[in-house]
């Protein structure tokens, strides 16, 4: 029991080696000034110190779940409208090629870009900000629904309709579970992403959130309390993605699911 609990702690510290000994370089390069000054670069240790403080405040708290707030109102949102189109447009061939040049134009549109229309349209509160989750998300979902209805084997079809199966009972049947594993592939892209877009979007008309706290930190050239929200936004990434990657292999073993990455 000893030498299996001893096995799982090295392979543990064997995963985060390089991410201890880049915080321990960050900590000597600032302790000594070494490539870049104190200034713009501050030790780790102040960095983890001012966090805490943070933290115990409730400020950090707060901005981060508004954030978090709007990333899973704009995450759901591009979820309930993605999948059903995805499934629509992988099933219904004539759909699928009316609309694909559309898609492509919209899908390589910078979603950043469009934030001052989405301000425009929406005004400068909750919803412009919910509306570009909305649109980052929207395209990996979708892309990987439609990859996923048209990866289903042939020959499965083929055999269920020889047995006088119907339309909709293979579809339920067949084609959406053979699917779920792209779909799921393509929800742990858009997660992520769309934590990464509202920081950005949260830097222009927005005061609270992980990105405003983030842009104002910044402009006040108070450099710690900037790192110390970089990190909580890497850390809330990270987490997320483990979560639910794992999710994934357990849900999913049966299967590879070779979706397509948004780009």
């Amino acid at each position: 029991m000893f030498k299996k609990l001893a096995l799982r702690s090295g392979r543990a510290v064997y995963k985060i080696a390089a991410i201890i000994l880049f915080l321990v370089l960050w900590e000597i390069a600032a302790r000594f000034h070494l490539l870049v000054s104190a200034t713009f670069l501050p030790p780790f240790s102040k960095v983890i110190t001012v966090l805490y403080h943070m933290a115990l405040s409730g400020e950090l708290w707060r901005h981060a779940s508004i954030s978090l707030q709007r990333s899973l109102i704009g995450f759901t949102c591009g979820m309930l409208f993605a999948v059903p189109l995805g499934l629509a447009i992988g099933w219904f061939q004539k759909l699928g090629n009316f609309l694909s040049p559309l898609l492509q134009v919209f899908r390589n549109m910078p979603t950043l870009a469009l934030l001052p229309v989405f301000v425009m349209f929406f005004g400068i509160g909750e919803l412009s900000k919910v509306m570009v989750i909305f649109w980052g998300v929207l395209w990996a979902v979708l892309l990987n629904t439609i990859a996923g209805v048209q990866d289903v084997d042939p020959q499965l079809i083929k055999a269920a309709r020889s047995m006088g199966t119907s339309s909709l009972r293979l579809f339920a049947t067949v084609v959406l579970p053979a699917s779920l594993p792209f779909i799921f592939t393509g929800m742990r892209i858009s997660a992520t992403t769309s934590i990464l877009i509202l920081i950005a979007a949260e830097m222009v008309g927005a005061s609270r959130g992980l990105g405003y706290a983030l842009y104002f930190y910044q402009g006040n050239m108070k450099i710690p309390e900037m790192y110390g929200y970089i990190i909580v936004m890497a850390i809330l990434g990270v987490v997320l993605n483990y979560v639910l990657e794992a999710l994934e292999r357990r849900n999913f073993r049966w299967r590879d699911a070779g979706g397509i990455a948004s780009e």
